[in-house]
């Protein structure tokens, strides 16, 4: 049976409340610490606490609600995990530093007010909205309300996602072993996964999100997911770190400028030849 629009707002609602309740504890954490560095490892398993957090509300034990929240588990544990254990072992993350100097030198803005206004505050919404398909494609009935099964699309999307996990977890496997020998220090890395995209991460993301909303467009409901894998790839091409220091490493990585050029920013694609005389 479909959902009554109560019960399925209520879902909803307690979902964003936590999410709102985590970051607001975060934030502090965070202030205290004078450091929001872990804020993209919150991402990874902020996005598998939403999934599991209406699979507990809807106690379901569908093919359709284990595939969804199984792969999304696999991607939020691994990305979660790599992103805090890289905070722990490097420390601070240059960007929200600069970000955070940059406000208090310009605006006046003590390390808390700056963390919430310029980290925090958008994150429970952003977060809540990319996970739509884990949440929605749970709650939705199957079409005309009879539960069918995974069809063919579901298990593409299956197929889709867990492959986008495994290529990021290529790509950073491989960038984390270069960048762990002391002889490729202020090096360039084009090789691996990296030969072909600068950014397996991205890319990773991307597959196993839309391979999730995939999954959940098999449904009514989950068929109002879409805004969230179009707000994941417009957050990741448009606002993540990668345009910030990619600017950076231009400027400061001889070398860079012409891995740049000749390798595709996101979809995997053969490097462009050298030029002549490079």
């Amino acid at each position: 049976m479909t959902l009554p629009l109560s019960e399925l707002a209520q879902i909803l609602a307690i979902n964003f409340g936590l999410c709102v309740v985590a970051f607001a504890l975060l934030w502090l954490v965070a202030s205290a610490i004078r450091d929001v560095s872990f804020i993209d490892s919150v991402w990874g398993f902020g996005m598998g606490g939403m999934a599991l957090a209406t699979w507990v509300q809807v106690g379901g034990s569908g093919l359709r609600q284990l595939l969804l929240i199984g792969l999304c588990l696999a991607w939020s544990l691994r990305l979660g995990f790599h992103l805090i254990l890289r905070w722990r072992a490097h420390g601070p993350d240059r960007r929200y530093v600069r970000m955070m100097e940059k406000a208090k030198a310009e605006r006046g803005w003590s390390y808390a007010h700056a963390s919430l206004r310029l980290v925090f505050l958008l994150q429970a919404p952003l977060l809540w909205i990319v996970a739509l398909p884990v949440q929605l494609g749970q709650i939705g009935a199957a079409p005309n309300g009879v539960d069918a099964g995974v069809g063919w699309l579901g298990w593409a999307g299956a197929a889709l996602s867990l492959f986008g996990t495994a290529f990021e977890t290529i790509g950073d496997a491989q960038i984390t072993r270069f960048k762990a020998d002391p002889a490729n220090q202020g090096q360039v890395y084009a090789g691996g996964l990296w030969r072909y995209t600068r950014h397996p991460n991205y890319f990773g993301d991307i597959c196993a999100w839309v391979g999730l909303y995939l999954i959940a467009a098999e449904t009514p409901l989950g068929l109002w997911a879409l805004p969230g894998p179009l707000l994941l790839i417009f957050v990741l091409t448009r606002f993540s770190g990668g345009i910030t220091y990619e600017r950076r490493l231009t400027k400061t990585r001889p070398g860079y400028d012409d891995y740049q050029r000749r390798t595709s920013s996101l979809i995997p694609w053969p490097p462009k030849p050298a030029e002549a005389g490079a």
